[in-house]
């Protein structure tokens, strides 16, 4: 039977080595190269999480310290995505020219040890003051060009309800802004924070979009989906996002497992994403041509509803792009060559003459 949010018993969230050995998710061994590493990035286990993982399993990669995360590869930057160029006031983040990303916190309910801006959530100066918020505010209201706001962080989902809230109200009574994004990791990782005073304060006029990180089905555990279910029932669409992680995630049954269950859920995988460029985060990474291939064996085993926009955030700040594998080659008047999900390769004809009669191929 599923538990109703209020009913969960709140318990302590893991933070150092020794607290993790002695939850058996780490040897004890281990402890002193996990209080090393979140000496550098925060160490947070929900207790959530910790009831859900297996020590050394997919969760537990994701979460627990590794000694390969305090070595630095020469291809790690400080900022992979080249937020800190499209900052115009603290919380915003405006690289796009019709919708700015909105963080009012920089604090998560667990630490994902593969994070891109690990080098800045769960530090001192984590949330924004009213004066900051009020700033950011006017920014996006002294730009009508913005169209949607992506509310991120940190997760906002770790706000109170009421300031939520405010917040929502607050983009909501700015005319120009008409979409709502709220990415979260959350429901995942500590339902009991989705009460039905959390999912009210979603609730908006303006079309509202809540967007789950989820990396593997093991994270959507009956608690987690019940969580989903409260913004879903709140008629609150649901996306997802998933990063491509070696040694979690990174062979073709394992993403079919996940699609297929985010779906079932009432959850459209959006994006997949190719891991970025993070300091210590080079043992999760793989080649975009490996990427490519596990989306060639996704396309043709699964569903259109489940499959997600394979995507790379160049370094540097010049956004994402699609880097999918192409199916197409050739084109113009020598035709097309296609392949199908099999990789049978078959043609396709040559296309019209500029000026040409269609129908009969004769010059106008």
């Amino acid at each position: 039977m599923t538990r109703s949010a209020e009913s969960f018993p709140r318990r302590r969230t893991l933070r150092t080595g020794g607290e993790l050995a002695a939850a058996g998710l780490a040897p004890p061994e281990r402890t002193a190269l996990i209080d090393r590493a979140g000496a550098v990035f925060p160490v947070a286990v929900t207790a959530h999480l910790a009831d859900s993982m297996a020590p050394e399993g997919a969760l537990a990669r994701q979460f627990v310290p590794e000694a390969a995360e305090l070595a630095r590869d020469p291809r790690d930057l400080d900022d992979p995505i080249g937020d800190a160029a499209f900052a115009p006031v603290r919380g915003i983040v405006h690289r796009y020219p019709d919708r700015v990303l909105l963080t009012p916190l920089l604090v998560c309910p667990a630490y994902c040890r593969f994070c891109f801006r690990r080098g800045h959530v769960g530090a001192a100066d984590a949330v924004l003051s009213e004066a900051e918020l009020e700033a950011a505010f006017a920014y996006i209201e002294s730009n009508p060009a913005i169209w949607e706001v992506i509310l991120s962080g940190g997760d906002p989902l770790m706000l109170p309800a009421r300031r939520l809230a405010a917040i929502v109200a607050r983009l909501e009574a700015i005319p120009h802004v008409a979409t709502i994004r709220v990415h979260t990791r959350v429901p995942v990782l500590d339902p009991a924070r989705v009460t039905p005073a959390l999912v009210a304060a979603l609730e908006s006029a303006k079309a509202m979009f809540v967007v789950l990180h989820c990396n593997h089905a093991d994270e959507l555990n009956e608690d987690a989906r019940a969580a989903c279910r409260r913004v879903a029932g709140a008629g609150i669409p649901l996306l997802s996002q998933t990063v491509l992680l070696k040694g979690v995630n990174d062979d073709a049954a394992t993403l079919a497992v996940l699609m297929r269950a985010l779906v079932a859920n009432r959850i459209k995988p959006y994006y997949l994403h190719h891991p970025d460029l993070a300091p210590g985060t080079a043992h999760f990474r793989l080649s975009i041509e490996r990427g490519q291939a596990l989306m060639r064996e996704l396309r043709g085993r699964l569903s259109g509803l489940c499959q997600p926009t394979y995507v790379l955030d160049i370094p540097g700040g010049f956004g994402k792009v699609p880097v999918g594998p192409s199916y197409i080659e050739g084109g113009g008047n020598g035709g097309h060559r296609v392949a199908d999900w099999r990789g049978r390769v078959h043609a396709y004809p040559p296309e019209p003459r500029e000026g040409a009669d269609v129908a009969g191929d004769r010059p106008t």
